[in-house]
């Protein structure tokens, strides 16, 4: 065998060094193909893995940490506006349009006002008065009577407080009327109801033209005996009252019962949750109200205009409940809840209303109410004072008894008594 020149080893160490680049790049020697590695190229491999630096290879399987967040950020906006649209599509539930081109927001503006009638008010019956919604007034005894969430009238004597249990209707008692002692109660769930002497509880009515009450609301009683009252809707109850007004459809009705003939007539169809009633002092009309339309309207019941329908007061500063006439000249219109620019938008818009009752079926509401009171209101419809305040939730009635104003809730625990004298609206 011959010797190895120097000029033959760096020939060789050449040829060592360009295959070991050709390898590292291409993944096999260019010579040689897969199936067949000998021995010495697998050691030249592993010399050559070894003695050169690790290559940089991109990660083409994951996506940039920019594109990630960008992609998360865009799901989570978007997902709840398709799972919106999808229920939107889906849901059965179809508000109405509404006569609302009489509304205007943020509705009249009375000139006297008390805003803030908590500030030296009484809360009588802390958490025994549970949702008084409206109160009447017996002057011989000098109490009121309210009904409770819990079925029961509550009786309150105004000079010392005490509150007694009265009697339990076995259902929710709202309106109530005393005259000539007689003393009727619109229930919500059995309809209209007479309490006898010996406080037996009588059923008048709970139906007209074949149609079932569903949420008998206010009653009224005339000289003449005559009841006058309100089914607010005929589709709705009182636990789903909020469903009548996003629906917004004209379910409520104007009735009256005649307690000698036993008939039920239905005066007026077609009204938007038909709530509060009362009569003027001359008994030749009635003044009804209708919560979702922020308006009081007076339907004449004597002389050759009996029967017509006119305007008393519109575009009332919140949503009206019960009204009350205090023998002085004025009416007392419980306004439950402000108007405020969401129900405006809400009123005027079906589709607001449709998402307002997909949010309430799958999620439920939160407290929408505020800024609760009354509003007095002149024999001609004139607003004359404002009694309210941000931290009361719902007024449902309010009856000037004296110097006081006595406001109940369908849904506070108390009855709210405030000295006009004290604190009147200026």
């Amino acid at each position: 065998m011959g010797s190895i020149s120097s000029a033959s080893l760096r020939t060789e160490r050449h040829k060592i060094k360009v295959k070991k680049r050709t390898f590292t790049r291409s993944g096999y020697p260019a010579t040689c193909s897969p199936s067949s590695h000998s021995s010495s190229s697998s050691m030249a491999n592993s010399a050559s893995d070894s003695a050169s630096p690790p290559q940089h290879r991109p990660q083409q399987e994951h996506a940039p940490p920019r594109l990630l967040w960008r992609s998360t950020l865009l799901f989570t906006f978007l997902a709840p506006v398709i799972v919106a649209v999808v229920l939107y599509r889906l849901d059965s539930f179809d508000p109405a349009h509404m006569p609302v081109h009489d509304l205007t927001y943020p509705g009249l503006k009375v000139l006297k006002r008390n805003d803030r009638m908590l500030q030296g008010a009484e809360l009588l019956g802390l958490g025994v008065l549970r949702g008084p919604e409206d109160i009447v007034y017996d002057s011989r005894l000098n109490v009121v009577y309210t009904g409770c969430e819990d079925g029961w009238i509550k009786r309150v004597t105004l000079n010392n407080s005490v509150i007694e249990n009265w009697i339990n209707t076995g259902g929710r008692p709202l309106g109530l009327a005393l005259r000539h002692n007689e003393f009727i109660v619109a229930d919500a769930y059995k309809g209209l109801l007479k309490i006898n002497g010996n406080e037996l509880i009588e059923l008048l009515t709970d139906e007209a033209e074949g149609q079932k009450f569903k949420l008998t609301d206010a009653v009224e009683i005339a000289e003449d005996g005559i009841i006058y009252f309100t089914d607010a809707s005929y589709k709705y109850n009182l636990a789903d009252y909020i469903w009548d007004i996003l629906e917004g459809k004209p379910f409520g009705r104007l009735l009256s019962f005649d307690p000698v003939t036993k008939e039920t007539k239905v005066l007026l169809h077609h009204l938007y949750f038909a709530n509060g009633i009362t009569i003027s002092p001359d008994q030749s009309f009635l003044v009804f109200c209708e919560t979702p339309m922020r308006r009081c309207s007076k339907y004449y019941i004597k002389g050759k205009e009996s029967g017509r329908v006119e305007k008393f007061i519109e575009n009332l500063p919140g949503f009206p409940d019960n009204i009350h006439y205090d023998g002085q000249g004025l009416y007392w219109i419980a306004i439950a809840s402000e108007f405020s620019k969401f129900w405006d938008l809400a009123i005027r818009y079906p589709v607001i209303r449709k998402f307002v009752g997909i949010v309430l079926k799958y999620m439920g509401l939160p407290e929408m109410t505020k800024n609760g009171g009354a509003v007095a209101v002149d024999l001609e419809g004139k607003s004359i004072a404002h009694y309210h305040d941000p931290g009361i939730p719902i007024i449902s009635s309010a009856i000037k008894i004296g110097d006081h104003l006595y406001c109940g809730s369908v849904d506070n625990h108390y009855m709210l008594r405030l000295d006009l004298n004290q604190y009147p609206a200026v």
